[in-house]
């Protein structure tokens, strides 16, 4: 498992460089560098931690995208989803290198760079409180899986999507790109669209659901929705 952990978090990273150096038109290029680098140690320490103390969710994780008990709106969804981060990804590179379309002040990027952190320790934390955090909507019975409640999940009902709303606004920003910011609403629509596919499948299987889901109102965002 420790080695389809390493494999998988190169091949995943060392596509996103890919993408962004060949979009970009060049490897000279500090914040891409950075934020590859930084991707890649908080993937592998952080994984080789949960790996230790949770293996069965990390198991779960490193399991294909598309999976048989999967819904089949959920498969077209994650599909969308995985194509739209990587072509985030080309505006970014577009936007900040090849044409420089916009100029983002350093003290800005530190900014961005702070948002991405933020967003690891939120992804880290709900792995950390919830071990039935799969990849893929679908319900773990064989795991016996029961209601989170704790950590983030006190705040909203999907934490690690208001995580990766961070993860998207401040990876552009770091990158150098304003341009990538238009990608932060359209995760918000195919997040939201893929809330209501969980927690249809939640509400139906997963005793307890929805007691929790009166007692914790808000879906992404606290106090918006």
């Amino acid at each position: 498992m420790v080695v389809k952990l390493i494999v998988q978090t190169f091949i995943w990273y060392g596509a996103m460089g890919l993408v962004l150096f060949t979009a970009a038109g060049s490897i000279n290029w500090p914040g891409a560098s950075i934020f590859l680098a930084e991707m890649i140690l908080f993937s592998l320490v952080g994984g080789l931690w949960l790996a230790r103390h949770d293996p069965a969710l990390v198991a779960e994780r490193l399991r294909p995208p598309i999976q048989r008990a999967q819904p089949t709106a959920d498969k077209i969804l994650l599909t969308v989803l995985i194509l739209m981060i990587f072509a985030a990804l080309v505006v970014m590179a577009l936007d900040a290198v090849r044409f420089g379309w916009s100029h983002v002040p350093p003290w800005v990027q530190a900014i961005g760079e702070l948002i991405l952190l933020l967003s690891l320790w939120i992804g880290f934390w709900t792995l950390r409180e919830n071990s039935f955090a799969a990849t893929v909507v679908k319900l773990q019975e064989e795991r016996g899986q029961t209601v989170i409640t704790t950590g983030p999940y006190r705040l909203v009902r999907h934490p690690l999507y208001a995580g990766a709303l961070l993860y998207i606004a401040g990876t552009s920003l770091l990158l150098g790109s304003w341009w990538g910011l238009v990608a932060v609403p359209v995760l918000a629509i195919l997040l939201a669209l893929r809330i209501g596919i969980e927690e249809k499948a939640l509400r139906a299987g997963l005793a307890g659901y929805d007691d929790y889901a009166q007692q914790v109102p808000y879906r992404l965002i606290p106090y918006v929705w």
